[in-house]
């Protein structure tokens, strides 16, 4: 099997066990379980706390101790242990805690499935930037899949969707196994600091002016994204309180609705080489902020009938605002760090995006809906959705004026050395 058809079965299972829960978890909270919804950002802040020291610290091991892809499918394997045991917690709290375990199992092995990509690609002698996103593209195919079953299989709502994504897990826990060889760079040089054996050289990076930006906007960013992770399904299946689309498409299939973020995200993944090198990473990622506006944006004037067009054009947007934003930005990351740092700096990356952002997103998202956006047990979607737009678009104008950025295509040219 080729180096990309073993990479691409990677990320297809590395995102289908993140997708069998992720969108359709709220539903489980509030549908089954008729948990308290002021607790519910707990569970996506879970994520956040996980990513704020795990993906460095395996980060950390993968450079100087362990080979990654072992680690990666030891932690994979743990996670689907604590997924089996999830369906059979009953209390909130609990379930909270059992969640962060579960996290702290996941999130790393998504900065950990980068590098291992990456060095695999290099190690074939392939260009990242031209062969990484037509194989990354399956992650998101993988998690659409997962989707899917989830909701045709009526289990989006179930402790099942937790087994469904259990099962995947200890697979690709196992294969992980047979993945490329990633040696530690501590095994190539012993001669290596205190610094860098104990891997903070990769903190480093924020003395730099252009790379501290980059982490601060990263994050900002990935609280955009919890924002539409946690309430986006939430969001269309209660419309079922309203008489008139009670019995619509968009809210027996929300799930299948919601999945059409992800199959625009296969789109503008293959985009990603040509924008890069067209426009650079600033002009990338002012798109990405720009599509998070319009995303909010249209969810907050859409409707399942007259308005359904709104809410498709929200999703199809999504793919840019996630793509031009996640998987350029690990790009960029990866041309802006050496061998010696490269997973530690994409542990950087998680523990901003989905860490310190993800907390930002969940915590401070979930006390202003609960505050101030929902009464009489009624959330007010169509404010909450304008409100976020707008927190999209400061953050895309300061970026414009703060982030110093000089295009060169050459540097994307011989990312494969």
């Amino acid at each position: 099997m080729q180096i990309s058809q073993r990479l691409i079965l990677m990320y297809f299972l590395q995102f289908f066990v993140w997708g069998s829960w992720l969108i359709t978890i709220a539903n489980y909270w509030f549908g089954t379980q008729n948990w308290e919804g002021t607790q519910f950002g707990l569970v996506f802040g879970t994520m956040g706390i996980a990513s704020l020291f795990m993906p460095t610290l395996t980060g950390i091991l993968a450079d100087r101790w362990v080979h990654a892809e072992k680690l990666y499918g030891v932690l994979h394997i743990l996670y689907a242990g604590v997924l089996f045991y999830l369906p059979q917690v009953t209390n909130p709290t609990t379930f909270i805690y059992i969640m962060l375990l579960a996290m702290c199992f996941y999130m790393p092995t998504i900065a950990l499935s980068n590098s291992i990509s990456f060095t695999a690609l290099k190690l074939n002698n392939k260009n990242i930037i031209k062969d990484y996103p037509p194989i990354r593209v399956w992650g998101t195919i993988g998690f659409i899949v997962a989707m899917w079953i989830t909701n045709l299989s009526g289990n989006k709502a179930t402790s099942y969707q937790f087994y469904i994504a259990a099962i995947a897990a200890l697979v690709l826990g196992f294969y992980a196994f047979t993945l490329p060889k990633c040696k530690p760079e501590r095994l190539a040089n012993e001669n290596a600091s205190l610094m860098e054996t104990l891997g903070l050289a990769s903190f480093k990076l924020f003395a730099n002016y252009k790379m501290a930006l980059f982490f601060i906007f990263s994050m900002f960013l990935g609280g955009a994204l919890q924002l539409t992770n946690a309430y986006g399904d939430v969001y269309l299946d209660e419309f079922k309180r309203f008489p008139e689309y009670a019995d619509s498409f968009v809210v027996k299939y929300s799930t299948i609705i919601m999945s059409i973020s992800q199959i625009s995200e296969t789109l503008f993944i293959l985009a990603i080489p040509f924008f890069l090198k067209r426009f650079g990473i600033k002009q990338v990622m002012l798109m990405s902020m720009f599509a998070w506006v319009l995303r909010f944006g249209l969810f907050a004037y859409g409707n399942p009938t007259d308005g359904l067009w709104m809410i498709i054009m929200s999703c199809v947007v999504y793919g840019m605002a996630f793509d031009f934003f996640n998987i350029s930005g690990s790009l960029f990351v990866e041309t802006n760090t050496d061998s010696k740092n490269r997973s530690s700096g994409q542990g950087l990356f998680m523990m901003m995006t989905n860490g310190i952002g993800a907390i930002l997103g969940s915590f401070v998202s979930g006390w202003a809906i609960d505050r101030y956006f929902t009464h009489d047990g009624l959330r007010d979607w169509h404010t909450i959705w304008l409100t976020f737009a707008g927190y999209a678009l400061i953050i895309a104008i300061a970026f414009a004026f703060l982030f110093k950025h000089k295009h060169d295509r050459n540097v994307l040219l011989e990312a494969k050395h």
